[in-house]
């Protein structure tokens, strides 16, 4: 790689809890930083002093304190401010979190994670469907988490195929050794959903699914911790205490009605734990044969194919070496290729 190329990365998802594009962009610029000149930008007044203390070993932080929101409203409406004017001088222009800042000489790539937010209006701010098309339109290269994800971001966003690239993320190593955590909340057998509720996730089609002779359900991800209804709820989880509630899982199961990539998938397979998700395109590509596997929004369905899983799961090992072949530095080599494909 090329130490002198300057980069700056949109590092906002760094900052308030890590969802999984906030665990995307962390990974990424640490595994980039040794061999790039990594500069991160944060598109916040509240978080900005804090990105300056917690940024990655490496790492440069730039611009002053800015909202997201009037930037965002400046951007759709035009090129101004570009992004240099905040940063000062780079060659590439990172949107990590589909929103690419729009740049004088940088060349752009941004990265589409998924396209939710076309079908679901409530998961975003009623401009991000317009800037995202701006941002695929404007950058040199779209990044995509799978190829699945590319070809249905060149049949929506109207994105040439030569622009894309496929930028598979990875699985951190200590997803390998973790071991299962006990607690007093926690029963000794359960179910795991691992990231935040809403339509597409499918909750609903997994509560339905519950039956007596499946262990309970378990929900990790952000929002109040508590149980109702038999559904236990952590809230959100540092890293550590995560991987051991995904260790100790009798099965994770992702009922998603729509994924572009599904890394719980992946670390469960790290854990050696039986995943179970929906037939989709993104995560039969992700997961290879290594989850069992039910048709979106089929309760019954879904229901066999947990009761299937825990009575013959399928092979932890083999599942673990998939997980392997998925690392944040091949992640970071994709990127960086399409870095030089941008500056080309």
């Amino acid at each position: 790689m090329a130490a002198d190329l300057r980069v700056l990365l949109d590092a906002t998802p760094l900052l308030g809890p890590r969802t999984g594009i906030g665990r995307y962009t962390a990974s990424l610029v640490a595994a980039l930083a040794s061999d790039v000149d990594v500069r991160l930008i944060g598109f916040s007044t509240r978080g900005w002093r804090r990105l300056r203390t917690e940024a990655p070993a490496g790492t440069h932080v730039v611009g002053p304190p800015i909202p997201a929101r009037a930037l965002r409203m400046l951007w759709r409406g035009g090129r101004f401010p570009p992004v240099e004017l905040l940063s000062g001088a780079v060659d590439v222009v990172h949107g990590t979190n589909f929103v690419l800042p729009p740049s004088v000489r940088a060349a752009g790539v941004v990265t589409v994670h998924d396209l939710a937010f076309l079908d679901d209006p409530s998961l975003a701010d009623e401009d991000l469907p317009a800037l995202v098309r701006l941002s695929a339109q404007r950058a040199r290269v779209v990044c995509t988490p799978t190829a699945a994800m590319a070809d249905r971001v060149a049949e929506r966003l109207d994105v040439s195929p030569e622009k894309l690239a496929v930028t598979p993320l990875g699985v951190d190593p200590e997803w390998f050794s973790a071991a299962p955590a006990s607690g007093d909340r926690i029963p000794p057998e359960y179910l795991l959903f691992v990231g935040a509720e809403g339509p597409r996730k499918g909750l609903d089609v997994l509560r339905s699914a519950l039956a007596p002779d499946l262990p309970p359900l378990v929900i990790a991800g952000p929002g109040a911790a508590g149980e109702a209804d038999g559904v236990i709820r952590t809230g959100y989880l540092a890293d550590e205490e995560l991987r051991g509630l995904v260790a100790g899982a009798s099965a994770l199961v992702l009922p998603s009605r729509d994924e572009g990539f599904g890394l719980p998938v992946l670390e469960a397979l790290a854990c050696g734990v039986p995943v179970v998700c929906s037939d989709l395109p993104a995560l039969r590509e992700v997961a290879g044969s290594h989850a069992v596997l039910a048709p979106a929004e089929d309760p019954a369905a879904l229901r066999e194919s947990l009761r299937r899983a825990l009575a013959a799961p399928p092979d932890a090992e083999a599942g673990r070496a998939h997980a392997k072949s998925f690392s944040w530095e091949h992640c970071a080599s994709r990127t960086h290729a399409a870095y030089l494909r941008a500056v080309a």
